[in-house]
């Protein structure tokens, strides 16, 4: 089914398009942390390829994609590189390098639902897993930075919500026998307007009902 959606060759360069912004992401909070030219690397190849991975273990489809094909492999480094000695330069076009990351989150919750639903999950283990990898590089790149991941923060702009729009739009399509190049792409879409909106107007997501915590907040 995923080969129906986009031509191979557009597939593999949206990709590494995506793949490309997510490292950019990871290296500039390495740059941040004060991590070395190695940890700077590994930041940007575990944001960028990390929820890939995940999901390629959990459906069984090993050796992962990210493993296989070298493009994936270098294209992080070359973003390393880039940021190594050019991050004053990309702060300073960071939101730019945000927009394109949503655009990857659009897109990767999308491929990531329907590449797990090939694989014989259910529709809602398909959403989980289309979530997995769109956020979880992120995920795996605040751990090892030692940061609260932004995922779970209530003070930063939604993230997992509008990937998980775009999932869930993609299983209800196929459930209703309506996937194609058109209603993917809407879901893309949606997902990557929705993350727009989120950073432009600040949207957030409710904390717990009456809070009364005595928890300082960060």
């Amino acid at each position: 089914m995923l080969q129906q959606l986009f031509s191979p060759s557009v597939q593999h360069t949206l990709d590494l398009v995506g793949i490309f912004v997510f490292a950019i992401s990871g290296a500039l909070l390495a740059v941040r942390k004060n991590f070395d030219v190695f940890g700077i690397a590994v930041l940007a190849e575990v944001t960028a390829l990390g929820g890939g991975v995940f999901r390629d273990l959990v459906i069984g489809a090993v050796p992962p994609a990210a493993f296989t094909d070298l493009g994936y492999f270098l294209t992080p480094f070359l973003a390393a590189l880039l940021v190594f000695f050019l991050h004053p330069q990309v702060e300073r076009i960071q939101f730019g390098v945000n927009v394109f990351d949503a655009a990857g989150l659009g897109l990767f919750c999308v491929t990531g639902t329907v590449k797990a639903y090939d694989y014989g999950l259910g529709l809602t283990s398909s959403v989980a897993l289309g979530l997995g990898s769109a956020v979880g590089g992120g995920v795996l790149r605040d751990v090892l930075a030692n940061e609260t991941p932004s995922l779970l923060r209530w003070d930063r702009d939604l993230y997992a919500v509008p990937a998980i729009v775009g999932a869930t739009m993609v299983a209800v399509c196929i459930r209703y026998d309506a996937l194609g190049p058109f209603t993917s792409g809407l879901a893309v879409v949606t997902a990557f307007v929705l993350r727009l909106l989120a950073m432009r107007y600040h949207w957030r997501a409710p904390r717990a009902w009456n809070r009364r915590s005595n928890v300082r907040e960060e």
